[in-house]
């Protein structure tokens, strides 16, 4: 079925475009991914170097690094995991938005899960940038007669330097240099691919590895430290994730190519070629009778006259990597604020062209501070890695359980078939997430407390909305019955449009009753407008509004977008006018929105401590008006007092 759905994309795409999105697809899909030979197997093989190594912990290190990337990112990610999108997009919310449609009234269980895998995201992107520009920035050390000049301290603040650049220019937006983001990183794995090989030439039999009876052994004869091991083999697969995450943006076939093509046989011609270069030293440590010395084996395979370049282009490569996070956090938290999960914020195009293109201040200014303590804190990537593996790993759980409810219950597969494609992948999933929770002294605790505090601000969203929703259900009166009462009491009318916002069309607005309560009037025409957010990415223009008239002095209009989309309020009730022939004059329309005032309470709803989260949460919160594209000067705000 994958491969004749791959089929068909490549006879529709024209190849000059396939060729532009798999490029575009290496720069910003890869990254992550593709910046991991920097520390992973360093600080894999220093885990089990600290009382010696031999030739078989090299091997056996080197074998569970490559199998890795084998079970883990082609067969779980780009083989099965790429078949389940939601209408082209996937990420965990796009699968979480899947499996709540399978479950229907069932599907709380599916939104927990998306609310944990989104947690846990964010303390991804906290450490990606962090790890992956301060690792690039070691390199320099590696510079024979610059190791004194490059000091810990030296490096400490080129990457600050490098870091607060980076979050600074997200506000111009990178249309401008994304161009640049595909070429380079073609240039980097093509030039780490060429290292491994260099060096392999040196040691051919480091192709035995290939088998994994190696990585096997190694885990069967080292017990506890085996797993201290496993967890920082882990590292070998982080960003996997994006290549689900991205696919809205370049499609299954490109990223297929990309990986298959470049990406994967540069990943392991390169892990090849460390452990290569360390077996060597190894047996030139034994001869010379020397102890040996886990060292960053990856710039040290670069010839010295080239190594200044090798760390020039590793920091661009690790500040694309870092972007390419950014900018998922930016579309996560977009998701998550459509789909009800986290309040609104501000959310800003910088491209005129690229609606994928957006700036989320608060998100990043927040990732800032977040990135700088974690690079001051932990001060080397070495004791930063600790921290990377849970965030990654739990992600990969939570993707893993959505998985099964969608082929379950939206393919309709059999429990038994099911179960025997999706448990494998669970225990690899579960293995090294417990792999990785031996490490949580050591670092670990950064992403889980992340998540934590995002779970925690999640959860009292939700349950602060729900307690407003209920009060707003209770003081409610049903639209039907108060047309029918104004019909035999008309009010005071008054030229133009009022369109009245709320989440339940079927009741009359609060705004609308306190309108009609203190001002005493009712407008010549009257729309009732909802907006719902679907189920899947984007919605058709000709599905977007649901008219359905009351009288003659109201009409419903119910306006539902994707949950990659951006409401713009005005402009699709313009349309719609248009295509109902109707007018919709701008001058003489105005906007009512609910907009109570919350009031906390020991005694009643959520405890008092969650009762002040939740209200600095919608005081914080970005203005309806801005969110949904209405002009401020058009708008009124009435409401009431509510105990949360």
């Amino acid at each position: 079925m994958t491969s004749a759905t791959d089929s068909i994309v490549a006879k529709a795409t024209p190849h000059p475009a396939l060729v532009a999105l798999t490029i575009g697809a290496i720069g910003v899909v890869f990254g992550d991914i593709g910046t991991s030979p920097l520390y992973a197997f360093r600080e894999a093989l220093n885990l089990t170097a600290k009382d010696g190594l031999d030739p078989g912990e090299i091997l056996g290190v080197l074998s569970l690094a490559i199998w890795s990337l084998i079970l883990v990112v082609t067969v779980k990610y780009v083989i099965f995991l790429m078949r389940a999108d939601n209408q082209g997009e996937g990420g965990v919310l796009a699968l979480t938005a899947l499996a709540r449609r399978a479950l229907g009234k069932r599907s709380l269980i599916a939104l927990v899960l998306g609310a944990a895998g989104a947690s846990l995201f964010y303390g991804d992107a906290l450490i990606t940038p962090a790890l992956s520009v301060l690792s690039a920035v070691e390199g320099l050390k590696t510079i024979p007669g610059l190791g004194d000049v490059f000091s810990d301290s030296v490096i400490l603040g080129v990457t600050i330097v490098i870091l607060v650049a980076l979050f600074f220019i997200q506000s111009r937006g990178t249309a401008s240099v994304s161009a640049l983001f595909g070429p380079v990183c073609i240039v980097w794995f093509l030039a780490i691919g060429a290292l491994g090989l260099w060096h392999i030439t040196d040691e051919p039999s480091i192709l035995r590895v290939i088998s994994p009876h190696y990585g096997a052994i190694f885990l069967a004869t080292h017990g506890v430290t085996g797993l201290f091991v496993l967890g920082a083999v882990f590292l070998t697969v982080t960003g996997a994730e994006a290549l689900t995450a991205d696919m809205g943006h370049f499609g299954v076939l490109p990223i297929r190519i990309g990986w298959f093509v470049l990406v994967f046989p540069c990943l392991i011609l390169n892990y090849l070629g460390q452990g290569a270069y360390a077996l060597s030293a190894l047996e030139a440590a034994a001869a010379a009778g020397k102890p040996f010395v886990n060292q960053d084996w990856f710039f040290l395979m670069a010839p010295e006259g080239l190594r200044p370049w090798l760390i020039g282009l590793a920091m661009m490569a690790t500040v694309i990597a870092s972007q390419a996070v950014i900018t998922g956090a930016y579309s996560l938290t977009q998701q998550a604020i459509q789909l009800g999960l986290l309040p609104r914020l501000r959310i800003r195009q910088t491209s005129a062209t690229q609606a994928g293109q957006i700036y989320l201040p608060s998100i990043n200014w927040l990732l800032l501070v977040g990135v700088l303590v974690l690079v001051i804190q932990f001060r080397t990537s070495s004791a930063m890695a600790a921290a990377y593996g849970i965030a990654v790993t739990g992600t990969m759980v939570v993707t893993t359980l959505l998985a099964y409810i969608v082929v379950r219950h939206r393919w309709n597969w059999g429990r038994p078939l099911a179960l025997a494609v999706i448990l494998p992948f669970l225990t690899l999933d579960l293995i090294f997430f417990g792999a990785n929770i031996l490490r949580v002294i050591e670092g670990g605790w950064v992403p889980l407390v992340v998540a934590a505090v995002i779970g925690l601000v999640i959860y009292t969203w939700n349950r602060g909305r729900g307690i407003v929703r209920a009060f707003e259900l209770r003081q409610s009166v049903p639209l039907a019955d108060l047309a029918a009462a104004l019909a035999k009491r008309p009010p005071e009318r008054v030229e133009g449009t009022a369109v009245f916002l709320t989440a339940n069309p079927d009741s009359a607005p609060g705004a609308l009753l306190h309108n009609l309560k203190h001002n005493k009037v009712l407008h010549e025409k009257n729309l009732i407008c909802s907006i719902r957010t679907a189920d899947r990415p984007s919605v058709e223009q000709d599905e977007r509004a649901e008219i359905r008239p009351v009288d003659a002095n109201f009409t419903i209009i119910v306006l539902t977008y994707g949950f990659m989309e951006s409401p713009d309020v005005p402009r699709d009730l313009g349309l719609e006018a248009v295509s109902h022939k109707k007018s919709l004059n701008p001058a003489k329309t105005s906007y009512f929105i609910g907009r109570n005032t919350i009031k906390p309470a020991a005694d009643q709803g959520m405890p008092l401590w969650q009762d002040r989260i939740f209200m600095f949460l919608q005081r914080n919160a970005s203005d309806p008006t801005d969110f949904l594209k209405i002009p401020p000067g058009k708008v009124l705000e009435l409401g009431e007092q509510v105990t949360v």
